[in-house]
């Protein structure tokens, strides 16, 4: 029996705890940082692995900059610095001295790795230049939630600089596609591709496109973003280049994003009562075996069946891991697994033994009849290798019917804004795209999550005058 909080009614609660339960973060005494630990971590690198391939496939080229920046970067592009003001921190002393320029841990690093294309980047032939890293960030949050916002988080930045608009423009895009793609076929969840609003727009692009999903309280969690930054952010470097015509041009450039934040989503989107569920394709452990038996002779036999299935399993390249931790029953370490989120459960005892079965337990199942199934021994990796194809693709399926059921077409204001508080969910409706109706969804403590490709309303939500663009609206974290 889970001694979680009810997630349906104190859903904030059984986040915070279940995260901490489950050994996948704890708490540090910096205030808004969190330690990730190795279980939780392990699903970063995985993450990780998955995204790196995917930058690389487009021919993007990983590299390293520096964490502090001279403040006076940050003021050179106004919009920029004027985004970033209210959650910077930044370093005044060092080695015991006040510094001469006050350095800025990086809360994104346009600035620094822009001042260092002004020196890479002088003719037509240097580009495109595409460039990635790996890093952590600091961003002065004053309310912390794990992974979803806190004063320093992983991620990776990519920066992009192209000879034309269309160029970056496609390139923007292109990363776009990379976190949609990830996000529904590895990581399970069901996600809204669109455009930010101006107001919601990274400070100092001309667009930004986002990734937007909807989490299982019905409040939209903005996953990830890339932007077609302005000219102003290359001009404001000097960087210029060369063309083929002899004419000095300002490169287009792009920048793009996927944070750790997508832990917080995993979480969010696919977890349940007992606790944690987790999509195989990114869980530490997608198959947990547990040795039964009552004697030692009985110990001796069953452990050794269990230790041949795992060897195949890890040949297999399925990641398995074996409890065989004395002094706990097996109904113990099953709800302990359970709450863990592992996907697969493989039990064997003397009689699974007799038969050359072991039982395969389904973590997404709770019916008795489709929890287990007995499997021949022999067939393990075949029916392993099923059960989690099986299981990424239900968990998908199952998370977008929930968010298509919490999925509202509206027209007024009157007529969705008092319900986000009781029934949040996506609001889609139509806008004239003036900032003043824009205000009126903040009244109620909303926002425009995105616009929309599709077009199924006339009229603005607000005004009333004719809607140029379909938006999402929802309560976000």
């Amino acid at each position: 029996m889970s001694t979680l909080p009810d997630i349906n009614t104190h859903f904030a609660e059984w986040y915070q705890e279940i995260i901490a339960k489950t050994g996948i973060v704890d708490s540090s005494p910096t205030r808004g940082c969190f330690v990730i630990k190795p279980y939780g971590y392990t699903m970063w690198e995985l993450i990780q692995q998955h995204v790196d391939a995917k930058i690389k496939a487009l021919e993007v080229e990983n590299a390293y900059f520096p964490l502090l920046i001279p403040k006076s970067f940050l003021s050179k592009e106004e919009k920029h610095v004027e985004g970033f003001s209210p959650e910077l921190a930044v370093v005044t002393h060092g080695g015991g001295k006040e510094l001469e320029e006050p350095l800025v841990v990086r809360p994104t690093s346009e600035t620094i790795i822009y001042y260092m294309f002004s020196r890479w980047i002088t003719s037509y032939r240097d580009l495109p230049l595409k460039i990635n890293q790996w890093a952590n960030v600091v961003r002065w949050e004053m309310r912390t939630r794990p992974f979803v916002r806190s004063l320093e988080f992983l991620w990776q930045e990519g920066h992009t600089a192209h000879r034309t608009h269309a160029e970056a423009v496609e390139m923007s895009l292109a990363a776009l596609e990379m976190y949609r793609s990830t996000y529904e076929d590895f990581l399970a969840i069901p996600v809204v591709t669109g455009i930010k609003s101006e107001s919601e727009r990274f400070a100092g692009a001309e667009r930004t496109y986002t990734v937007e999903g909807l989490m299982q309280d019905g409040r939209g969690l903005q996953m990830c973003t890339s932007h077609v930054l302005a000219h102003s952010f290359p001009e404001a470097f000097d960087v210029h280049f060369q063309d083929a015509d002899g004419a000095t041009k300002v490169p287009y450039c792009t920048s793009w994003g996927f944070t750790t934040r997508s832990i917080g989503a995993i979480i969010m989107t696919h977890g349940d009562a007992q606790g944690l569920v987790l999509p195989p394709k990114v869980a530490p452990i997608q198959v947990i075996l547990v040795p039964i038996y009552k004697t030692d002779e009985e110990r001796g036999a069953v452990v050794t069946k269990i230790k041949q299935l795992y060897t195949i399993l890890q040949q297999a390249g399925i990641r398995a891991k074996i409890d065989d931790r004395e002094g706990m029953t097996p109904g113990a370490k099953y709800f302990e697994w359970e709450e863990k989120g592992v996907p697969v459960r493989l039990e064997c005892g003397p009689k699974d033994l007799q038969n050359n079965t072991v039982v395969l337990a389904n973590r997404i199942e709770h019916e008795k009849a489709k929890k287990k199934s007995f499997v021949p021994a022999g067939q393990v990796v075949e029916q392993v290798q099923a059960l989690l194809q099986t299981i990424q693709t239900t968990m998908y399926e199952r998370a977008k019917i929930r968010m298509q059921s919490q999925w509202h077409q509206v027209d007024r204001i009157a007529d969705f804004g008092p319900k986000m508080e009781t029934e949040q969910g996506w609001y889609q409706t139509g806008w004239c795209q003036a900032a003043s109706c824009e205000a009126v969804v903040k009244q109620y403590k909303g926002t425009i999550r995105c616009l929309l490709e599709e077009k199924k309303h006339n009229n603005c939500f607000a005004c009333g005058a004719a809607s140029t663009v379909d938006i999402l609206v929802a309560k976000a974290y």
